[in-house]
Parts: C-alpha cells; sequence; structure tokens
C-alpha cells in the first residue's frame, strides 16, 4: 500500500514545529508501523535529508516507549495496542496519516515525536516503591495474600507507564498512571504501612510536574494499551483523602 505522512517535525523544544509531508510507499500489510517509518527514514537518509527522530526499544508492546498520537488518537486507531505492535493491515491503501507527538506541558518535546516523560519517573521516585524488608526469595510466599488482592494488584501492575493516558486526557492528568502504582501497593501487606506518605508524594509530585486533575472524561482508559481501569483513580482518591485524616500524617 501507499501512505501519505503528516509528521510533526521540530527540531528541539524551542523551535516552533511543523507537518511535514512524506510518503510511504510500497508498504506491507504485514509490518509494524515502526518498521513503516524505519523504511521511510531509510529513503531520506539516502536522500541526504534527517531521519524522522522517534522514540522505541523492545518493540514487543512491554516497554512503553513507542509514544505517538497517531490520527489524533494516542497509540493509534486499534484498541489496547502500542504502536510497535499496531500493524499497517490497520490502514488503507492511499490513507492519509497523521504522527505526532504526545501533546503536554509535563511532556517537553525533544525532538520529532520523542518527547521528555521524565516527569513519569519523578512520581514514581516520590513515592512508588515500598521500602519494606520482605527477606530472600524464598520468604515471598511466607505472607499469603488472598488471591482477590493478588488479582488485584496484578491488573494495577500491568501498567507501562507509556504516557498515553496523560496525552489522551484533555486536562493531561496522570492519574490513571498514579493510581495503577498506588493501588498495586496499598492493596498488599508490604505496602500498607507507607500508604500515607506514599499517595500524598505522588499525587503532589504530579501536580507539581505540571499534569492536571481528573475531570472523568474516561480518555485515559480509552487510551491505555494495556486497559487499566478507571477504578484504580477510585482507589487513589479514598486512599488520599484516608492520608488527610488526623494521625496518617507521618
Amino acid at each position: 500500500m501507499n501512505l501519505t505522512l503528516h509528521v510533526w517535525r521540530q527540531k528541539d523544544a524551542n523551535d516552533k514545529g511543523r507537518l511535514e509531508v512524506y510518503q510511504a510507499k510500497n508498504v506491507s500489510a504485514d509490518s509494524s508501523f515502526l518498521e513503516m517509518l524505519d523504511e521511510v527514514n531509510e529513503e531520506l537518509i539516502k536522500e541526504g535529508k534527517d531521519p524522522i527522530a522517534f522514540d522505541h526499544d523492545c518493540r514487543e508492546g512491554i516497554c512503553g516507549m513507542c509514544s505517538q498520537v497517531i490520527n489524533g488518537r494516542a497509540h493509534g486507531p486499534q484498541e489496547k495496542t502500542t504502536v510497535c505492535q499496531l500493524h499497517m493491515r490497520q490502514f488503507k491503501d492511499g490513507d492519509d496519516v497523521f504522527i505526532e507527538p504526545w501533546r503536554a506541558r509535563a511532556f517537553p518535546i525533544i525532538k520529532d515525536l520523542v518527547v521528555d516523560r521524565a516527569a513519569l519517573d519523578k512520581i514514581i521516585q516520590a513515592g512508588g516503591y515500598t521500602s519494606a524488608k520482605t527477606g530472600g526469595v524464598p520468604d515471598g510466599n511466607a505472607l499469603l495474600i488472598p488471591k482477590g488482592d493478588a488479582d488485584y494488584a496484578m491488573d494495577a501492575a500491568e501498567c507501562i507507564g507509556c504516557g498515553a493516558c496523560v496525552a489522551g486526557c484533555p486536562n493531561s492528568s496522570a492519574m490513571l498512571f498514579t493510581s495503577a502504582k498506588v493501588a498495586q501497593l496499598a492493596i498488599q501487606p508490604q505496602g500498607k504501612p507507607e500508604a500515607a506518605r506514599r499517595v500524598r508524594s505522588m499525587t503532589e509530585e504530579a501536580k507539581a510536574c505540571g499534569m492536571g486533575n481528573c475531570t472523568n472524561h474516561y480518555e485515559c482508559q480509552a487510551s491505555c494499551p494495556k486497559d487499566i481501569n478507571v477504578k484504580f483513580i477510585a482507589k487513589l482518591n479514598r486512599e488520599y483523602l484516608k492520608a488527610m485524616l488526623p494521625g496518617n500524617n507521618k
């Protein structure tokens, strides 16, 4: 198939940026979206032009690096799919495809489709961990956890930290990301001693990074390639309210 690509090009954070048009020719329907971009870049390099900069790493839908907005949707038209796992069979011959970076104040553009997502790392550093001594590997089974709690924690832990929820939200909110990290620890006995400090620190850091608040648009869940449920935002809100009660200010 042949496609017309409208790609956002921007030299750095200070550059104004613009959409540039490229032709993707003889694209295999079985290739991935990133493989298609690789082929376009090879042609640009042959012509002595600057290739399109975009993030990628594992290309297996795990790392969350392939952050792109395709035709107005974070990660593209296929639900529960990262850009690297999006195949060209989702498009038709002659289609116009618009490719842009994440749009959020907390994600400044580095170059072209590459954004700085360090804000998500700062939220994790603020409290997305447990400092409880858990012992060695054999000790992992010493403390029994109900299956329902374990399943709940695993559902939250599916978050790959790609930032699609922030890019998709009209408020650029990181509530879904933050809530997934809070919920997976708050439900487990090892995470409960630091639960109050954790939820306060992480939500305050998200605000400091320029993230907005949740106003129940549900676009975060719709954009998420791992289908993280907004129920975790409700859990975060409950944990935050508990953390603000007298006696929970440690």
